[in-house]
């Protein structure tokens, strides 16, 4: 959310920066164009006037000295010019030394075309205005064969200019400044309802299935949120059905299941008075009404996990003990070789703990081949892993292996388990905010690695 924020202003800051430039470029450009064309016309009608009253009167051919008044007089009208004059093949003539930007093409243009001609020209950094005219005489008019020219610095305009962009820079500034500013308040009145989906919906996820968002305008995002609203309320409604089928299920189950098995075992127990077959029918019977009630309390406990009708009771657990609790309790202490140091301790739920390691365990006892060992790892989560020295798991099935009524096949031996196992025992890990990963090792074998926080997530 903060990095859409982030985004969302630099959006804002950028097109209110481009805008400032582009306007600030435009008005640059409009009052350079105005005040150079402005002096251009006022440089060229002045040098026009001047000229056409300086040759009233001049001789034709004019001397040397006509021609240095001719350039004398030219000049003194403007700030920081020279002027210059010229007949024929004679040399320039000019009223000071600054006549550099006076150039070859400008004097062949002139001589050309007959016609007053003028042009702005840099020359070492500095700007100036060439203005050449040819003098025509007054009774032919006819050309003279005389040409004048006038060099006019425009080093006042150019530090007007210079003033003109210092202007624009420093008030682009300010309207960035603003632009960030109002990109910030809008930026926190587009996202403040999208902040407010984000934690509905991560309650929503937690569990907390009676989140409701109030709805205010009636613009997309409310439209967004009355969506979410019904969709969250559809969701309480599903979840609240499934809950109380898987209720009513597990205590409609639990009673004749408990009989069944009951009379099973009783009859097991008298098969050796029976004839025939008979005694290893009430064996059969007794071991398929045992699986049977495991597989129904595998099914009532993965429902309760897609109902979302389970939680945890965390405590202050020693792993250590945890996992030789889970082994004696199996009667697993001499089938299994244990590596875990004591005095670990985790915040976890016990009861579903030692689910996870029924499930790993007894997955590694039942596919696996001896030694079976459960061994920690302390780093910044706890690691516990179960491995055995089996053939492994079939590289195909190992991305299925947590799938439920996923089965080894012939990489392993027959499964008489549910196919359950292992996804409860892995949606008990991210219950607690964990995860469970298998693969083979090199030697041989698979290997289960839990990893839970030492704080429930």
């Amino acid at each position: 959310m903060r990095g859409l924020r982030a985004r969302l202003v630099v959006v804002f800051a950028v097109l209110a920066g481009l805008s400032a430039l582009t306007a600030a470029g435009l008005v640059y450009k409009q009052a350079r164009d105005l005040m150079l064309t402005r002096t251009e016309w006022s440089v060229v009608n002045e040098f026009r006037l001047r000229v056409s009253t300086l040759t009233e009167n001049m001789q034709h051919p004019p001397s040397r000295a006509a021609l240095q008044q001719l350039a004398n007089g030219v000049a003194p009208a403007f700030l920081d010019a020279t002027g210059a004059a010229v007949y024929g093949d004679s040399g320039l003539v000019a009223s000071g030394d600054a006549v550099a930007p006076l150039t070859p093409d400008l004097r062949r243009r002139v001589a050309a075309e007959q016609r007053l001609v003028y042009q702005r020209v840099v020359r070492d950094g500095d700007p100036y205005l060439v203005v050449g005219t040819p003098v025509l005489l007054r009774r032919e008019g006819t050309p003279s064969g005389v040409e004048v020219y006038l060099v006019s610095s425009l080093h006042t305009e150019a530090a007007d200019q210079e003033a003109l962009v210092a202007a624009a820079r420093n008030g682009v500034l300010p309207v960035l400044l603003l632009a960030v500013l109002f990109a910030l308040v809008a930026a926190g009145g587009v996202l403040r309802p999208v902040r407010d989906l984000d934690r509905a919906a991560r309650r929503l996820g937690a569990g907390e299935l009676d989140t409701r968002l109030k709805v205010t305008g009636r613009d997309e995002l409310a439209r967004l949120v009355k969506t979410f609203n019904a969709t969250a309320e559809a969701l309480e409604t599903n979840v609240s059905m499934a809950r109380r089928f898987v209720a009513d299920v597990s205590h409609e189950l639990r009673t004749p299941l408990a009989s069944i098995l009951a009379m099973a075992e009783v009859i097991e127990e008298e098969s050796a008075r029976l004839d025939g077959d008979l005694p290893e029918a009430a064996r059969l019977l007794n071991l398929e009404a045992g699986r049977l009630v495991k597989l129904v309390e595998d099914l009532m406990e993965i429902s309760r996990f897609d109902a979302g009708a389970v939680g945890l009771v965390v405590d202050d657990v020693d792993v250590a003990q945890a996992v030789a609790a889970s082994l004696r309790t199996r009667r697993w202490t001499s089938e299994v070789e244990v590596d875990v140091e004591p005095g670990v301790r985790v915040r976890l739920d016990p009861r579903r703990f030692d689910v996870v390691m029924a499930n790993l365990v007894g997955n590694a006892l039942r596919h696996g081949a001896k030694p079976v060992t459960v061994s920690l790892k302390k780093a910044q989560d706890i690691v516990i892993e179960v491995a055995d020295a089996g053939p492994g798991v079939d590289p195909e099935l190992l991305p299925r292996v947590f799938d439920r009524f996923s089965k080894a096949d012939a990489a392993r031996t027959r499964s008489d388990g549910s196919g359950l196992g292992l996804a409860i025992a892995l949606e008990n890990a991210r219950l607690h905010g964990g995860s469970i990963e298998v693969g083979n090792r090199p030697g041989g074998g698979a290997v289960f690695r839990l990893t839970l926080p030492r704080e429930p997530r």
